[in-house]
């Protein structure tokens, strides 16, 4: 037991500063959370397009039948809101009313406040706060505060926080639960480097989080606790955090290790894959169609990704400057002008069988065989609209139901591909979100001769500094 893990008051009740952190489409659910709240932390089940169960607790398959966008995003709408209430009551009866439960929703995700009002108002007394990150969720204290639920901003500076409170949060503040730093060079899935720093020279969180407390404090939330997310393995690395005046009332939220418990609702596929990763392994790419920075195992979707990078080349639509070489593009064979020596390049990839040419909203070529470009014009044309706004299909939440740009065929369907790797063994063609830590499964003796454990076991171990 590590001497100074004391309980603190979240969501209005004390509880251990242990939190289970949200990931997205079907990831942590309401039998990992609630789990996670029996054994005396903060359970959260994700809200991302969760799963919804019928009366007989099967899995209702998502299937759209709309055949506009539009028509298929308000189907999103209700599976979401049906999958939130779903897991927010299976969280609730696994808690055995210990803990809390909290709901992980993305403020970047399509139609995000009406999912927040569908579920939160049919859930009462079964969530008791949401954690939301991913954009600026200025709404979001107006929103928990007229159910009478905490909430907790995900931001990853001091400067974000801020301006979130100067805008919004000041106004609610009775219903602050508390503030998520999420670091964003350790944390899995989207992090958020801003455009002033530099993804491939971290910062030490510690001086990031005091600086993020001096801002709470100038606000008198000095009682107001942070969560510390984000590269959290063993407590015994942040003993140095607890019981410090400058850090305050600080939790810890672990997203990666609750991935491999029992309750962890992840294929044996996705638990075996992670009890073999070495460090390396897990990198920052920026393929997401959010245009966020993401956190993901290399594997062969992403290595195919580079590739459609890789084979990349700027055009001009008249013969300019060095853009003098024709080249012709699609089955009508329009010209466009490439220099000389990408011409050559473009040529070579042509003759590797990566025949077709897709224009990229910056006015290059990317080159890819014809089998991946009918695959992605098809996860283009059946876009649902699951983002606010995608720039893989250019869908956006406003009455044109469009960003106004060309649709990107250098990102992906991130519905699509989470939704596999969440209901299938394919992790190695499908987006495999992981936090930086992940290769410690392979070495952490906890975890010798693929040893899973419960979630109950793994609180407990956590305890200890472990």
């Amino acid at each position: 037991m590590i001497k100074s893990l004391s309980p603190l008051i979240i969501s209005g009740r004390e509880v251990l500063p242990l939190v289970e952190g949200g990931k997205g489409i079907a990831v942590s659910n309401g039998e990992s959370s609630g789990s996670w709240a029996a054994a005396g932390g903060v359970g959260t089940f994700s809200a991302v397009n969760a799963d919804a169960h019928d009366e007989n607790g099967q899995l209702i398959p998502i299937v759209y039948h709309g055949k506009t966008r539009r028509e298929r995003h308000d189907e999103l709408i209700e599976f979401s809101i049906q999958g939130g209430i779903t897991q927010a009551r299976i969280a609730h009866e696994a808690s055995n009313g210990q803990g809390r439960i909290h709901m992980n929703v993305l403020w970047e995700m399509g139609a995000v406040e009406p999912i927040l009002h569908g579920v939160l108002s049919k859930s009462k007394g079964m969530v008791h706060g949401v954690t939301c990150g991913a954009g600026m969720p200025y709404k979001l204290a107006e929103i928990c505060a007229h159910y009478g639920v905490y909430y907790y901003p995900i931001v990853s500076s001091a400067r974000a926080f801020r301006i979130l409170w100067k805008r919004a949060y000041n106004r609610f503040s009775d219903w602050l639960g508390g503030v998520v730093y999420e670091d964003p060079w350790l944390a899995g899935g989207h992090n958020g480097i801003s455009n002033s720093e530099d993804p491939l020279k971290p910062e030490p969180p510690k001086e990031r989080v005091i600086a993020l407390r001096e801002a709470m404090n100038e606000y008198g939330l000095n009682n107001t606790p942070i969560f510390m997310a984000g590269g959290v393995w063993a407590l015994s690395e942040w003993e140095d955090w607890l019981d410090d005046p400058r850090i305050g009332p600080i939790a810890f939220q672990f997203g990666t290790r609750p991935l491999l418990t029992k309750e962890s609702p992840i294929s044996k596929e996705w638990k075996q894959k992670l009890l073999t990763l070495k460090e390396g392994d897990i990198y920052l790419n920026r393929f997401s169609p959010t245009g966020f920075y993401s956190s993901a195992v290399r594997n062969d979707f992403l290595d195919e990704l580079q590739a459609r990078a890789d084979h990349q080349v700027a055009y001009s639509i008249s013969a300019v400057g060095d853009h003098v070489a024709p080249f012709p593009v699609g089955a009508r064979g329009r010209l466009v002008y490439l220099t000389p020596h990408d011409k050559e390049q473009a040529e070579s990839w042509v003759a590797e069988g990566h025949t077709s040419a897709m224009r990229t909203p910056d006015s290059t070529l990317i080159f890819v065989k014809p089998e991946k470009e009918n695959e992605i014009l098809t996860d283009q044309i059946n876009c649902m609209g699951c983002l606010s706004a995608c720039a893989f299909s250019n869908w956006a939440q406003n009455e044109e139901g469009t960003t106004g740009k060309k649709a990107d065929p250098r990102s992906f369907c991130i519905q699509k591909t989470l939704q596999e790797i969440s209901h299938t063994g394919d992790v190695n063609n499908q987006l495999m979100f992981a936090g930086h830590q992940a290769y410690r499964f392979a070495k952490d003796p906890f975890y010798a001769n693929g040893f899973i454990p419960t979630v109950k076991q793994l609180v407990e171990r956590l305890q200890t500094g472990l």
